[in-house]
């Protein structure tokens, strides 16, 4: 693969040759910053882990320059924390048996920049050679700008390919705002029960974000665990952790549907199911 950036990585953590390692992937996770894809994506890591058949691959799109730093890290320059977050995400992907972790090395201005087109091209360039059949990404209504660049770098890079090569499935994911508003007609549920302690391992593995005072792992797991309860009122709990994610599908089959227009129409859907559950009540 050919990087845009100086230091930007393919890990493989098997050793398994980059020609044969990347064909083998079956679900894709790409991510604005190192620990999303743990955060977000583990329904195909924890679909992958241990099996021969399917094969999880990460991509990292920026480099963790501007991440908050105190304790340990309070006097770490940019350049150290961005070695110290490529490492912690290595690892991660060596835990959960990865077959391949992509840290593409961009600042996020360039991921912000609309006009950029270098992201949109490498992502084009990866999925053409890992063809994955299930993408997880950032969802559009997440209020990170850095994860809707993201997002819309993704749109536009599967919708650059031919028919042939989109996935099956294309997921937008809970990170920085949970999908918890979408009517339960339009979530895509997804049961993160099993392997707990691998899903506290992973969400822990990054120490430099937890130890600048941001309790990401307690707050997945917090997330997980308040989806599986307050999923249904009115059945008992069929799982112990469930993450929401919201269907992009239909952006790839339709290629004249406007992404924003699409978002707004399930926020518009969730104003009428306020209006219709409790504006009745003053009418």
């Amino acid at each position: 693969m050919n990087f845009h950036q100086a230091k930007a990585q393919l890990f493989i953590p098997d050793g398994t040759p980059e020609a044969d390692a990347l064909p083998r992937t079956t679900h894709m996770g790409i991510g604005a910053h190192q620990d999303d894809l743990e955060f977000m994506a583990y329904h195909g890591i924890l679909a992958c882990y241990d099996n021969a058949d399917k094969w999880f691959t990460g991509v990292t799109c920026t480099n963790g320059a501007g991440s908050s730093r105190t304790g340990d890290f309070a006097d770490f320059t940019d350049e150290q924390m961005q070695e110290v977050r490529r490492e912690e995400q290595n690892r991660a992907a060596t835990l959960g048996q990865y077959a391949a972790q992509f840290q593409l090395d961009h600042p996020s201005s360039v991921v912000k920049n609309p006009r950029e087109t270098v992201l949109v091209d490498e992502l084009t360039a990866i999925m053409t050679a890992c063809a994955p059949e299930v993408i997880y990404t950032h969802n559009p209504a997440d209020k990170h700008p850095t994860h809707l660049g993201v997002t819309a770098a993704t749109i536009k890079a599967l919708r650059s390919l031919p028919a042939g090569l989109r996935p099956q499935q294309f997921l937008g994911c809970e990170v920085w705002r949970d999908l918890d508003w979408l009517d339960d007609a339009d979530k895509v549920g997804m049961d993160v029960s099993a392997r707990p302690e691998l899903a506290a391992e992973l969400n822990g593995m990054f120490v430099s974000q937890i130890a600048g005072g941001k309790r990401y792992d307690l707050a997945v797991e917090g997330r997980r665990r308040a989806n599986a309860t307050f999923f249904d009122s009115h059945s008992v709990d069929d799982v112990t952790h469930l993450a929401f994610a919201i269907d992009l599908t239909p952006l790839l089959t339709d290629l004249t549907l406007d992404p924003a227009a699409f978002i707004l129409s399930h926020v518009d859907k969730f104003r009428a199911n306020v209006q219709s559950a409790f504006g009745g009540f003053f009418a």
